[in-house]
């Protein structure tokens, strides 16, 4: 029945409102719903014409994160935020996940590309495809198109893209690009302070796949931590791709870090729609 549910244009409200109960998301059917792609064409010019100018478009990636956390962390992580970011700040749409984006060198392999599963494209494609995204999405009517990435790796070519398309549109201000660098940067700072006032240290919450990372996908998409291995087998290190301990992880500790990420990026994003259009 639950897979049934999740393949449904539900699907993902329903996987919020299940994986984080305490934020009491609602399933949205149809129309209602924040998601582009469960949106007709229709339905999508009339949500913008009654003034849903705003879109986020969140970006994931595809890359290893040791022997607990699934491949498709990112991807996963940031749509549930982003959908909650969306719904919290209202008039507010979200892009389909950007998938695939630079991870390192293919051949011969650096990074993460070191270990299987991994998917990196080059930088140059990467912000191709932010480029081409944004600049649809103003030719529909969006005035507001927010990239979101849920990954430190790419950070600034989110910020070249919104500068050079800025750059390009000119004068005509009617429709901006912005990085929001704050819902990312948030989850290294207060959320690392957060871990470490509750007695964990810098090397268990981790650089990758420990604690850190482990309780925000517990607090999202729980199915992607293999929580019975993670408190049973060895414990992985760089070797395995893996910097942190993730063993003492929570959902509890996840949603803390979730909730900053969601309060954060809302004032922020309030705060730039205020600016553009007072």
């Amino acid at each position: 029945m639950q897979k049934r549910i999740l393949n449904g244009v539900c699907g993902l409200a329903y996987l919020l409102a299940i994986a984080i109960p305490s934020l009491a998301i609602s399933a949205t059917p149809g129309n209602n719903s924040v998601q582009l792609e469960e949106l007709t064409s229709t339905e999508l010019r009339s949500r913008i014409e009654h003034g849903a100018t705003t879109i986020l478009i969140p970006i994931g990636g595809v890359e290893q994160s040791g022997p607990f956390i699934a491949l498709g962390k990112h991807n996963m992580r940031v749509g549930v935020i982003a959908t909650m970011i969306a719904q919290q700040l209202g008039n507010t749409l979200v892009a389909p996940v950007v998938s695939y984006v630079p991870e390192g060198a293919v051949n011969p392999p650096t990074g993460h590309m070191r270990l299987s599963g991994t998917i990196s494209i080059p930088p140059a494609a990467f912000e191709a495809v932010l480029e081409g995204a944004a600049a649809s999405l103003r030719q529909h009517g969006f005035r507001d198109m927010i990239f979101i990435g849920d990954h430190g790796g790419y950070q600034q070519n989110e910020v070249r893209v919104a500068q050079k398309l800025n750059r390009a549109w000119g004068k005509d201000d009617s429709a901006r690009v912005h990085a929001l660098l704050d819902y990312y940067d948030i989850t290294q700072t207060a959320f690392i302070d957060d871990l470490k006032k509750r007695g964990f240290s810098s090397a268990e919450i981790g650089l990758h796949a420990g604690l850190a990372d482990a309780a925000l996908m517990l607090a999202t998409v729980p199915s992607m931590v293999r929580v019975d291995a993670m408190t049973h087998a060895p414990k992985p290190g760089v070797s395995d791709g893996v910097r942190g301990d993730a063993t003492r992880a929570t959902a509890e500790l996840g949603r803390l870090g979730v909730q900053r990420q969601i309060d954060t990026s809302v004032n922020a994003i309030k705060i730039i729609l205020q600016e553009r259009h007072r």
